[in-house]
């Protein structure tokens, strides 16, 4: 098997165990997640406006619920792999524009949005295609790119749930500007877990 080879099983490896139970396990542990992250989106939406938004890996819409309330929600976009996620989102916000898609090969035109953003998704990447995710994100994004991941300086993989190179913590913002010059760095912080996120950092970067 070449490298080539070997990047791409990996990858189909990871989205089909999102995509069968132990998705299906994910979404049903989380059904609450969102309940108290409005003040969040209302604070982002304010300084960074945006007309259409898409988020990457939207599982049931904890993140594009909040969103909908500020921006028409033909406008509001999600995509994800997992079946199950994708139903609650239909049934729970049926104006929102939830797709299957994986991460790699996003179905819209370039600087189709004004934001594309990934809250605890990159971490679920392997190194082989984590550039084509991000790539795809920036791509499809006509001006903000929102990363809010587990953040170490240095690559580190935590075990997650019995699976093997399924969850890493890295430097996200190093990543970003690294690989795209053309994003400048206008926002960061840190989300507790009593603000409705699993202490994450986030990143907000914009198109020059």
């Amino acid at each position: 098997m070449t490298t080539e080879q070997s990047s791409k099983a990996e990858a189909v490896r990871l989205e089909e165990l999102w995509r069968g139970d132990f998705g299906d396990a994910y979404v049903e542990r989380n059904k609450a997640a969102g309940n108290v992250r409005a003040a969040f989106w209302n604070e982002i939406l304010e300084e960074f406006p945006a007309r259409r938004v898409l988020e990457v890996g939207c599982n049931m819409g904890a993140n594009l619920g909040w969103i909908a309330q500020k921006l028409p929600p033909q406008q509001v976009y999600g995509i994800d792999i997992n079946l199950k996620s994708l139903d609650l989102l239909h049934q729970n916000l049926p104006q929102v524009n939830g797709i299957w898609s994986p991460a790699r090969e996003l179905p819209f035109r370039d600087n189709w949005f004004d934001m594309v953003f990934t809250m605890g998704v990159l971490i679920h990447q392997p190194e082989s295609t984590l550039p084509i995710v991000m790539a795809e994100i920036v791509r499809c994004s006509r001006r903000y790119v929102l990363c809010g991941e587990y953040y170490a300086e240095e690559k580190a993989e935590v075990p997650y749930r019995g699976q093997t190179g399924a969850l890493f913590k890295r430097n996200y913002r190093r990543l970003y500007e690294e690989l795209f010059p053309q994003l400048k760095l206008v926002k960061q912080g840190f989300l507790s877990q009593d603000q409705g996120w699993d202490d994450v950092t986030y990143f907000v970067f914009e198109k020059q």
